[in-house]
């Protein structure tokens, strides 16, 4: 059973990162309805597709050093808190997930701490 709840505790950060990526990218389809030309397009793709890469680094850190990554993903939590210009629910969207990842990331790495003192 210990088993079992270790491995959903090392999935479930990445999945909810990854599932929050997808979902920050989605916002950069909103280039397209501008009619703009084939470069300014490409470049506000590119632009608005920053936070998603940000993110896959984020989680390209955190895959490694879970503690790095609950670090990181509560520093997102507060990015976003200041930067979405959205009632207090709009903003619960985007920090929501971020501290949730966080949590998990920590929570994964208490784990494997504690499993690795009960190992010596």
């Amino acid at each position: 059973m210990a088993t079992i709840a270790n491995r959903a505790l090392f999935c479930a950060p990445r999945v909810i990162c990854i599932l929050f990526i997808a979902f920050v990218s989605i916002f950069a389809l909103d280039v397209f309805e501008e009619n703009l030309g084939f470069w300014q397009t490409l470049a506000g793709l590119a632009v608005h597709l920053i936070p998603g890469f940000l993110l896959c680094a984020a989680l390209a850190v955190a895959w490694r050093w879970e503690w790095i990554g609950a670090v990181v993903f509560i520093a997102c939590a507060v990015f976003f808190a200041l930067i979405v210009r959205a009632p207090w629910w709009g903003k619960a969207i985007f920090v929501a997930p971020c501290l949730l990842t966080a949590w998990l990331f920590l929570g994964n790495w208490q784990a494997k701490k504690a499993e690795s003192d009960t190992a010596h």
